[in-house]
């Protein structure tokens, strides 16, 4: 079984529990929260999809895709 490498946009591999800088303001669907560029989210969970990832912002849980992220 292949194991699964998530990687930010800039090419460096994430791991459970990481926190990122978001790199583009994101508008989710369904929610109130706003995703500024800039904002750090900390321990970030990874996915089955390697373009993926989860996190917990203002006790709401989100997918984001890892290209709107970088690893802080």
């Amino acid at each position: 079984m292949d194991s699964i490498v998530v990687k930010d946009s800039n090419g460096t591999v994430l791991k459970e529990g990481d926190a990122v800088i978001l790199t583009k303001s994101l508008d989710p669907k369904g929610t109130s929260v706003k995703l500024k560029k800039g904002m750090t989210i900390k321990n970030i969970h990874l996915t089955d999809d390697e373009e993926e990832i989860e996190c917990r912002v203002e006790k709401v849980r989100l997918v984001i895709k890892t290209c709107f992220v970088k690893k802080a």
